[in-house]
């Protein structure tokens, strides 16, 4: 599925969200070794709260300012290394 559907599952980005607890789950729970999938669920998260505001929640993703403060810090990690 692409990012349009992702945001009109019930609730909005949840299979992406489920994409990251099994790669973690194959990975023995090495966060490390799935960076895309956080990365996709951001992105899916960033556009629902673009979408509907900063207010609004959803169950797979972290509050807005929480939310923008990781993917601050996974870009400066991405430019450190």
């Amino acid at each position: 599925m692409g990012l349009k559907e992702d945001l009109q599952t019930d609730p909005p980005c949840h299979p992406r969200a489920c994409a990251i607890q099994s790669c973690l789950a194959r990975n023995n729970y090495k966060e490390e070794k799935c960076r895309r999938e956080v990365d996709a669920l951001y992105e899916c998260c960033n556009a629902f709260y673009e979408a509907n505001g900063d207010g609004a929640s959803t169950a797979s993703c972290p509050k807005a300012s929480l939310l923008r403060l990781k993917m601050k810090q996974r870009a400066q990690e991405a430019e450190n290394q």
